[in-house]
């Protein structure tokens, strides 16, 4: 095996495929991944489409995207059970770099996202996830969730925008200012297909409910058009240029194409203009891209892990997330990621392996060619209802209102916070503030456990009397930056007059730079008020060459 094999077969790549094949893998098995792949492979086709119209692209990007990423990242990633493709996380993101820079930017920032992924899974930064509290995860998801809803507004009512406003608080005063000219036919469609999604589900029929509501959606609409009523599908939105020039409408029924990221149109519909300018412009974008991206699929991993009792390959999985979105932009295919709620379905329809996944890429890919013309039907309103669905689902309201009722006040600060910069700002800047004041939070709490307790007259510690003038103080806690100067502060004035002190630290298992500062100014404090100074039982890992005074 070559040097560059072996660091990537140490890495991890395709090491949820390579264990299933490990532990055998039978044609039962095979049968149980057919029918999982299947059933998950229905419902991304309609997400597919509905997230990238959400993205500001067109509805085939995001089949191309199911197809190229969905299928790569799950031969060479870590998770066995995981379906990726394009998410709800990533609208708030994509959306305004498609605005700016076109399809082209957006494959770029693809693109370059796909190498910081493929980078973070060389440094083996996979376990950082556990680094990100949950009151963080929380609030920019239930933030991202409600801007991707009120995204969904003017399709859901059918309102005549001619451009959405970029800020939000200036989205939702122009969104009302439209609400007196909502489409009657357009809404109606739209709640006939949000009422089948929330009420489905309650039949505990094996049929998952975005097939009936979007058929029974699809033929509301058709009926209201047949009464010359205005009801706005895919067909009538998107189009597509055939080979011999003449136009069709909605999907086109063929397979993606290979093509240079930048050479796809840019903002003004030439190609995107390949300059370092046009890189640094799209770093931010691209960094924010692959950080979400890290942190949706380990959590994503960490979820079916929980479910199905098996383990991930976290630094696996960053590689297969890269590769896939490497190689996707290549092909059309927008930003992908591993989908929470499309791979617990996979788990829970019997998969038993990555293979479910790789399928349910080529059904998706089988729409895309059999079913195309049909799928330029659905109406744009229904596809904002499931979407509207998606990010309720995403928001984990259930878990937002229990971390309110009994977490600490800190924790709801910091779950309110990201939540409002995530909504009002950007998904970066919440998840930089919220670990901020998180980690702060969290030194404070801690420091706070530091406190030390006069022990001279227990005698567990201290069997005979001691000479007078002398005192045994136990230290317990970390004695970091954040709690030393405190501590030995308190420690000055209760042993100030003292003959000597006993400092007893078998109760301190942490011992930072700050914490030496601290101990060197108490000794050189002891030493000039003439305090002869014993350390007791300090642990061997935090053992310093300081010397006693006196």
């Amino acid at each position: 095996m070559s040097s560059s094999r072996a660091r990537l077969h140490s890495l991890g790549i395709a090491s949820a495929l390579r264990e299933t094949f490990r532990e055998g893998y039978s044609r039962r098995d095979f049968s149980a991944d057919l029918i999982a792949g299947v059933t998950v492979g229905i419902i991304a086709i309609p997400l597919a489409m509905a997230l990238a119209i959400a993205s500001g692209v067109k509805p085939e990007y995001g089949l191309y995207t199911a197809i190229i990423a969905g299928f790569l990242i799950a031969l060479s990633g870590g998770s066995r059970y995981s379906i990726s493709g394009p998410t709800a996380a990533f609208v708030v993101i994509l959306y305004p770099v498609t605005q700016a820079f076109g399809l082209g930017g957006l494959l770029v920032a693809t693109l370059m996202a796909g190498a910081i992924l493929v980078a973070l899974a060389v440094a083996r930064l996979g376990r950082l996830i556990e680094y990100i509290p949950e009151s963080v995860t929380l609030g920019f998801t239930s933030g991202i969730a409600i801007v991707i809803a009120v995204l969904q507004m003017r399709d859901f009512f059918g309102l005549q925008l001619s451009v959405v406003p970029e800020s939000f608080v200036e989205r939702i005063l122009l969104l009302f200012s439209a609400l007196p000219g909502l489409n009657l036919a357009n809404t109606s469609v739209a709640l006939f297909t949000l009422l089948v999604l929330i009420f489905w589900p309650r039949l505990k029929l094996p049929v998952p409910g975005h097939l009936p509501a979007l058929l029974g959606g699809t033929f509301l609409a058709w009926l209201f058009i047949q009464t010359g009523m205005d009801v706005d599908t895919i067909g009538s939105r998107f189009s597509y240029e055939l080979p011999d020039g003449t136009t069709g409408q909605g999907i086109p029924p063929f397979l993606p194409a290979f093509e240079w990221p930048w050479m796809r149109p840019g903002a003004d519909g030439e190609p995107l203009n390949w300059s370092w300018s046009v890189i640094r412009e799209l770093l931010p974008a691209a960094f924010s891209i692959a950080m979400l991206g890290a942190i949706e699929s380990l959590l994503c991993a960490v979820v079916l892990d929980g479910m199905s009792g098996q383990r991930h390959h976290a630094n696996g999985e960053l590689l297969g997330q890269g590769m896939g979105n490497l190689v996707a932009p290549f092909f059309g295919g927008i930003t992908a990621t591993a989908a929470i709620a499309r791979s617990a379905t996979n788990y829970k329809a019997g998969a038993k392996s990555p293979i479910s996944a790789m399928i349910h890429a080529l059904v998706v890919l089988a729409g895309l060619l059999i079913l195309a013309p049909w799928l330029s039907w659905l109406p744009m309103a229904s596809m904002a209802a499931l979407l509207v669905i998606v990010a309720w689902n995403m928001s984990e309201a259930h878990k937002v209102i229990a971390l309110i009722k009994r977490a600490p006040v800190g924790d709801i600060l910091v779950l309110m916070t990201c939540m409002s910069l995530t909504v009002l700002f950007d998904m970066v800047l919440a998840i930089s503030v919220g670990i901020v004041m998180a980690s702060i939070l969290f030194m404070r709490d801690l420091a706070g456990m530091t406190r030390f307790q006069d022990i001279s007259m227990q005698r567990k510690h201290v069997p005979q009397n001691l000479p007078e003038g002398w005192t045994v103080l136990k230290l317990s806690g970390p004695l970091f930056f954040a709690a030393a100067e405190r501590v030995f502060d308190e420690l000055a004035e209760s042993v100030e007059g003292n003959q000597g002190v006993v400092l007893y630290m078998d109760g301190v298992p942490l011992l930072d730079a700050g914490g030496i500062n601290g101990f060197d100014r108490f000794s050189n404090f002891c030493e000039q008020q003439g305090i002869r100074l014993i350390i007791a039982d300090l642990q061997f890992q935090h053992c310093a060459p300081w010397r006693e005074p006196g």
